[in-house]
């Protein structure tokens, strides 16, 4: 099994060679070792694009031949919000190890007026409540719980800026215009728990259900998490019928306690995805 990357650092550094991790915890560790920094440093990858880019985040897969770039703490920041509306607009995903960011901004939503806030900050905190180690879908509950026409203090820290980069705010959900580094056929599918394995790259059916699992997460929950999409994806594929996803889902998943609506139609994006209805 191949466990060996190449990276830098995405704000600009030699190249360092990781090697020896099984999963995504162990990635960012040996990242940390390979550039001499703390491990909490490290708030998230991109993939063959040192900009921050969502669409070339590094998720629960990995090219073969995919560059790393890693993203370290950057400006610390504190902003109050007013919460005029129920939808922030805000779409959080998280590294996979403690960490939960901004992954999309909705344009003409709450946040997008406000110009402090961007793509790529971490979510330290909510009202002085620490979220380090929260998951994603955690850290969408609490922004959806706070209640409309208060306003809340948001804590959070931007990645580190290239010089290219300042100045810049980065638009969610935009395809990035960086070079193509990767090359690989294979893909090394990290997980949060257990070990990697070697895999073939996606079926055009595993792309497209994952895709639309996806959409889903965002448009019920909030967030975006391509590993999450695809392990419901390979959960889902050989079941007969909505309830047997259900029980999967609550065996494997019961953490999240997706609404039945919810499971439902991921039932209907893997089928649609299935015979080719995209």
């Amino acid at each position: 099994m191949r466990k060996l990357s190449q990276a830098e650092l995405a704000h600009g550094s030699p190249t360092g060679r990781i090697e020896g991790f099984t999963n995504v915890k162990e990635l960012y560790s040996k990242i940390a070792e390979a550039f001499r920094l703390p491990v909490a440093e490290v708030m998230f990858c991109t993939l063959n694009t040192h900009k921050v880019d969502m669409d070339k985040l590094l998720g629960g897969q990995i090219g073969l031949e995919d560059f790393i770039f890693a993203h370290v703490k950057g400006q610390r920041k504190e902003v109050e919000v007013f919460k005029s509306e129920e939808a922030l607009g805000l779409t959080i995903t998280d590294n996979g190890a403690g960490y939960a960011f901004i992954k999309r901004i909705k344009e003409g939503s709450v946040i997008d007026h406000i110009q402090l806030i961007s793509v790529g900050d971490m979510i330290e905190a909510i009202n002085g409540q620490s979220l380090l180690g929260c998951r994603h879908y955690e850290v969408a509950r609490l922004l959806k719980e706070l209640p409309r026409g208060r306003t809340f203090t948001l804590k959070l820290t931007e990645p580190r800026k290239a010089f290219d980069m300042i100045s810049m705010r980065s638009a969610g959900g935009r395809p990035g215009s960086g070079p193509q580094l990767g090359t690989g056929r294979g893909t090394l599918r990290l997980r949060s728990r257990g070990p990697a394995t070697v895999e073939d790259l996606p079926s055009a059916f595993e792309e497209k259900a994952i895709e639309k699992v996806d959409d889903l997460l965002e448009s019920y929950m909030g967030i975006r998490d391509t590993e999450l999409a695809a392990t419901m994806v390979e959960l889902g594929k050989d079941k007969r019928n909505p309830d047997e996803l259900a029980e999967a889902l609550d065996e494997r998943l019961g953490d999240f306690a997706f609404p039945d609506e919810f499971v439902f139609d991921v039932w209907g994006a893997i089928g649609d995805a299935k015979v080719g209805r995209y």
